[in-house]
């Protein structure tokens, strides 16, 4: 196990006014409160028997300290008349202030997380690995965390650090004046295990103590991690079933008398509406949601009286049976700092568990319109700093945004040709490109984020779009093995989430999304510059060091054959803009024309 951290909380920062709009949760009457029993080994004098116990939680920040840029930082908001209306979210200064507010006046309140708070991030946290976001999470007061698939795209060694603190092993230490200090909170990863010793590698469980009200924390990420991570960043580790983990420690919590419990958990599911504040518990709302969470949370034990998700980057406040078949809450607060979730726990001292009937939680905006917080801005100014030499060069420029969302999206296109670009430069037999859509991180914004005009694409935006450091390999795949991946995108571990990979100009085929499984994409429709595919036939194929690697499901990818391992992919890029654009004449925004779906 790695060494636990250092728990260094500072007090906490209040401020005035209260949250903001609610998403309906099971919120039956709480219990009659009882008189005083001094006979309760529970009783406190000057108590009562239930004690509202504040759980303010977010997920998959990503390290975005600045306020996100385009469709990535707005949420959809529900009207009273039907209607949605897009509202613009998140950023560290705002995320501060809410969470600040919203502690006014609770005394027992908690901060928590559900994993990816770094990796995949803008170039003023990723450049300096993280560090920024470490720090900004121990001014935000997080009490704990899970892990997530993020926390391992640099390896287990350097999850450690990022805990306990100290200078990078390459890099050294960005900060001359400070040595990075870590994590003041615990991350958990109760399902992640060394695979020579069969331990935990960091702590499992964690306990919120005060007054004698205790409530216990089980941090885990997806069993299905080391699909979506490099091989390297996983070596070594072993990712354990999440029920089976999950209902293990709740055990080892009740033998230590911790009754009230609650799940961290870095995967989630999708809710039926894109709107925040969608009620999934209203009479006619359907399934509420779906995906792998619906699972996991009829499976964990009733022991378990709430769980906070991740990893879809959606927006959910729903109840799920445990399996008792009692309501339980399942939460998740979509991404990038843009919402975070106000759960009230009614703890019953005489117990010691939570009135599960009591549970209330709603998700809120991290609205842009509160005063920012000084000290992340401070925070902010410092890193930014340091990263403008390198986030401020321009290398390009686009004619409108560049959006990064659909089936096949625009910006997924560019990368696509931009990848094929770089193979040809380094082999001029390469075909074709892929690119998982999971690498894509944010669209190109047209409007100026600085000083450098509208149109124009930094080095620093390009970052954020393809932050992972991959690069480009070639490989040798048979015309049988491009079909079968493309059919690996809707079938197999992909089928219920499929990944639809972005594609490089002159590969076209048809998805019939009225069909089930790998028959969603037409066999004799896949072309190559018009002409079909010869499954016989040799194609050489550029594609990043993950999918080359079998990634994200893709295993078929992971066999192709006289590996050429290239360049990094976000150097590919910028020179295909650089190569491909100027002022006079801008990258035109791609039309995301080559697959045709059928719905």
């Amino acid at each position: 196990m790695l060494p636990t951290p250092r728990h260094r909380r500072t007090h906490r920062i209040l401020a005035a006014a209260a949250g903001l709009a609610t998403v309906g949760a099971l919120a039956a009457a709480m219990p009659a409160s009882a008189g005083q029993d001094r006979s309760n080994p529970h009783h406190h004098p000057g108590s009562g028997r239930y004690q509202d116990v504040q759980l303010l939680s977010f997920n998959d920040l990503h390290g975005n300290l600045e306020p996100p840029a385009g469709s990535s930082g707005r949420v959809t908001e529900l009207q009273a008349d039907g209607t949605t209306k897009s509202i613009d979210a998140g950023g560290v200064e705002y995320l501060a202030t809410h969470l600040r507010q919203a502690r006014q006046g609770n005394k027992y309140s908690i901060t928590a997380a559900a994993g990816d708070m770094v990796g995949a991030s803008p170039l003023i946290s990723g450049l300096f690995h993280d560090e920024p976001t470490i720090d900004a999470l121990n001014k935000l007061d997080l009490d704990v965390t899970s892990v997530g698939n993020h926390e391992f795209d640099e390896g287990a060694k350097e999850l450690g650090r990022l805990q306990n603190g100290g200078c990078h092993p390459t890099d050294g230490c960005y900060d001359k004046k400070a040595k990075f200090r870590g994590a003041d909170f615990p991350y958990l990863a109760a399902n992640v295990t060394d695979e020579k010793t069969g331990k935990p590698i960091l702590k499992p469980y964690w306990v919120w103590k005060k007054n004698g009200v205790k409530v216990g924390f089980i941090g885990v990420t997806l069993e299905g991690t080391p699909n979506i991570v490099s091989a390297d960043g996983v070596k070594g580790l072993k990712f354990g079933d999440e029920v089976e983990t999950i209902n293990k420690y709740a055990k080892v919590l009740q033998r230590q008398g911790v009754k009230s419990i609650v799940a961290l958990i870095h995967e989630g599911g999708a809710p039926a509406s894109t709107a925040y504040n969608y009620d999934c518990d209203s009479p006619g709302a359907g399934d509420g949601i779906s995906g792998p969470i619906v699972d996991i949370a009829k499976n964990v034990t009733p022991a378990v009286d709430a769980l906070v998700t991740g990893h879809t980057h959606q927006a959910y406040a729903c109840t799920i049976p445990d399996p008792s078949g009692k309501p339980r809450m399942v939460t998740s607060a979509s991404s990038f700092g843009r919402l975070y979730t106000d759960t009230t726990l009614t703890y019953d001292r005489w117990t010691g568990d939570i009135a599960r009937t009591a549970v209330k939680s709603a998700n809120h905006v991290v609205t842009r319109d509160v005063a920012k917080a000084a000290d992340m801005t401070s925070l902010i100014s410092k890193w930014k700093t340091l990263s403008a030499p390198i986030a401020s060069r321009p290398i390009g420029y686009i004619a409108g945004e560049i959006g990064n969302a659909g089936n096949e999206s625009p910006l997924g296109d560019m990368i696509a040709d931009a990848q094929l670009a770089y193979a040809k430069s380094v082999d001029p037999e390469a075909d074709l490109a892929v690119m998982n859509p999971g690498g894509i991180r944010a669209g190109l914004t047209y409007a100026a984020s600085g000083s450098e005009g509208d149109g124009v694409v930094t080095y620093g935006e390009a970052y954020t779009v393809q932050p992972f450091a991959n690069t480009v390999n070639l490989v040798n795949l048979t015309g049988a093995q491009v079909i079968t991946a493309l059919q690996q995108q809707v079938s197999g571990a992909n089928e219920a989430a499929p990944k639809i990979l972005q594609i490089s100009k002159g590969l076209t085929y048809t998805l019939d999304l009225t069909k089930t499984g790998a028959a969603r994409v037409v066999a004799d429709s896949v072309k190559l510059n018009g002409a079909a595919i010869d499954p016989a036939a040799t194609y050489r194929v550029a594609m990043n060091s993950f999918l080359a690697g079998g990634g994200d499901g893709f295993a078929e990818l992971g066999k192709g054959g006289d590996v050429l391992v290239g360049g990094d992919d976000l150097a590919a890029f910028e020179s295909y803009l650089t190569a491909n654009s100027s002022a006079t004449a801008p990258y035109p925004v791609p039309t995301a024309d080559r697959i045709t779906v059928v719905r």
